[in-house]
């Protein structure tokens, strides 16, 4: 399996990690027994869910970085992580979050930032 390939891999699920991390707990409410811990709790419960996000995407960067002999440069690496996180988030919020809406200004936005990884990943 190239390099490529295996950050993508690891970027996925270090981003949807981070994005348990960073709104998954918006949902504690919904669970009973989450739903008992303070702002402390939530945030060590974060933080903990964040390690392992960490554990995932040091490596994708560092496998996936040119200097490293990876396919990528810093710009790539950035925006592929950025367009991933989207992604993950989207699926993220229509899912669980039954009250959010994805509009098409949302969609318009998603197309620019398709634009945007196109002209960074050009020669």
């Amino acid at each position: 399996m190239g390099k490529g390939i295996i950050t993508f891999i690891l970027l996925v699920f270090s981003n949807i990690l981070m994005t348990f991390a960073w709104y998954g707990h918006l949902k504690f409410k919904d669970i009973a027994w989450l739903n008992k811990f303070g702002l402390l709790g939530i945030i060590l419960i974060s933080w903990f869910i964040a390690f392992f996000e960490y554990c995932l995407l040091i490596p994708a960067n560092r496998i996936g970085f040119v200097a490293n002999g990876g396919p990528f440069n810093l710009w790539q690496l950035k925006v592929l992580q950025e367009v991933i996180t989207l992604i993950i988030f989207t699926v993220f919020t229509v899912f669980l979050f039954k009250n959010e809406v994805f509009r098409l200004n949302h969609v318009i936005g998603f197309a620019f930032l398709i634009l945007a990884v196109y002209f960074i990943f050009k020669n």
